[in-house]
């Protein structure tokens, strides 16, 4: 499957007051895995950036009035995000602004005539119900890096969001296969003797430390995955492992 993780930033919050687009960012996946290409634009938006906009993005006006309008780069848009799935948090302010910005140009089209939309927020939400569900709140909870996002960024956010939702969708597993390489790889192991040693066999036992530490971090595991981990059911007695499963 092709997807799009997608963010803008814009001049303000509501398209129905004319506010506009001034940057969009986007990174393709395919099969859960980055392809390497991006699509990133600054835009010109023939209006002045709310102060309280600039405070959180940090794009001024005088950057922006040497960028494309949005008309200019509208095709080769088009033509990234067509036919695939995009990924967006809170995806109605998003696709309010870019389905504003398609109303305007000659050949009128909406963002559901091009591609579907999968909105990780109502997500996030159902995962985990009455909790803070903002893109740096899901950076915390998953151990996903922000620390670098002092200010929003379209692509930089959409890079963020792409972390996130590999954890939220498929746990650490995804995010290390996104850098791995197929190699093909032929192993020689050469037969030797191995003479096991003369005395008693030295058995090492976690100290009441590492024991304390090993608690929190499962206790950790249960509260994130909603249910008992695997190591707990395993350590059980038989008749309450059966209960658990």
């Amino acid at each position: 499957m092709r997807q799009i993780i997608l963010d803008t930033e814009t001049t303000g919050l509501e398209p129905e007051q004319g506010h506009r687009i001034i940057e969009i960012g986007c990174v393709e996946v395919i099969k859960r895995r980055k392809t390497g290409r991006t699509f990133h634009r600054y835009i010109r938006p023939d209006r002045e950036v709310d102060r309280g906009a600039m405070q959180v993005h940090g794009i001024t006006n005088e950057f922006l009035v040497q960028q494309p309008r949005f008309a200019e780069i509208a095709d080769e848009l088009i033509e990234f995000i067509s036919g695939a799935e995009l990924i967006i948090h809170n995806a109605a302010f998003d696709v309010a602004f870019l389905n504003a910005e398609l109303n305007r140009l000659p050949v009128r089209r909406k963002v559901s005539d091009l591609c579907s939309v999968l909105d990780t927020l109502p997500m996030a939400r159902q995962m985990h119900p009455g909790q803070r569900n903002s893109l740096d709140a899901l950076c915390k909870r998953y151990g996903v890096d922000n620390s670098h996002r002092e200010l929003h960024g379209a692509l930089l956010d959409a890079q963020i969001l792409l972390d996130v939702y590999l954890a939220m969708t498929g746990g650490q597993t995804a995010l290390i296969l996104d850098e791995v390489r197929e190699v093909q790889t032929t192993i020689v192991v050469e037969q030797e003797i191995v003479v096991r040693p003369v005395g008693e066999l030295l058995v090492v036992r976690a100290s009441e430390e590492e024991l304390a530490a090993h608690e929190r971090l499962l206790n950790a595991v249960d509260k994130a995955s909603g249910k008992k981990t695997l190591w707990r059911a395993l350590d059980a007695p038989p008749a309450l492992a059966a209960n658990m499963n």
